[in-house]
């Protein structure tokens, strides 16, 4: 690799070092938004729902504040798509919330699921890139693999209209995560699968 190459590579690994924590951020964002959401609804409906919600709800407000500290030593700031990532997880939230307990659990799957796949591509990618924000990664991975795993949990069948429901979340989730890193999430995920190879 000669000189012109290695630096485009830096800049290229800069500028999705930015993307990365912007997606994070965002999505943390988003999650406190759904579970803000589910709990408004859980008031009126499922009051044995908004214990776990609650600590989820903390859980994604300390992640979010994590990314959002670590955003100016990499030059980057809050996703442009904020109001996607807003609107869009109360409304997630309030609908499946709407749809009771099952709704509820079947959002939280299908959102940590995606998260945590997209999560494990980040480490991947980061692993000799940004100690720091490895790190931060890691320490926030096992209390979303907590969250999928208590909502998976509580969804011991599935019917179609659920796997439906789950693979639009799924769907939706990844769309506005490719959005959010201009693409890259879709680079980091195919280095990973060339590196399993």
């Amino acid at each position: 690799m000669d000189s012109h190459e290695g630096k485009s590579s830096n800049a290229r690994d800069h500028l999705t070092l930015g993307r990365i924590v912007r997606v994070n951020h965002a999505g943390e964002f988003g999650a406190i938004r759904i579970y803000s959401a589910q709990i408004f609804v859980s008031r009126l409906f499922w009051t044995d729902c908004i214990p776990a919600l609650s600590e989820m709800l903390a859980d994604e407000r300390r992640h979010c504040g994590l990314f959002r500290a670590a955003m100016p030593l990499r030059q980057s700031r809050p996703c442009r798509a904020m109001y996607l990532w807003s609107c869009g997880g109360w409304l997630l939230g309030f609908v499946t919330a709407l749809l009771g307990r099952r709704g509820i659990w079947a959002c939280t799957a299908a959102v940590e699921a995606t998260v945590h796949r997209h999560l494990d591509d980040q480490l991947q990618f980061l692993k000799d890139r940004d100690t720091e924000l490895y790190q931060i990664i890691l320490s926030i991975r096992d209390e979303e693999l907590a969250h999928l795993q208590h909502a998976e949990e509580r969804l011991l069948y599935s019917s179609t209209p659920l796997r439906a429901l789950r693979g639009v979340i799924s769907f939706a989730t990844d769309c506005l995560i490719w959005l959010s890193t201009w693409g890259d999430s879709s680079r980091m995920a195919r280095a990973l699968a060339r590196d399993r190879a």
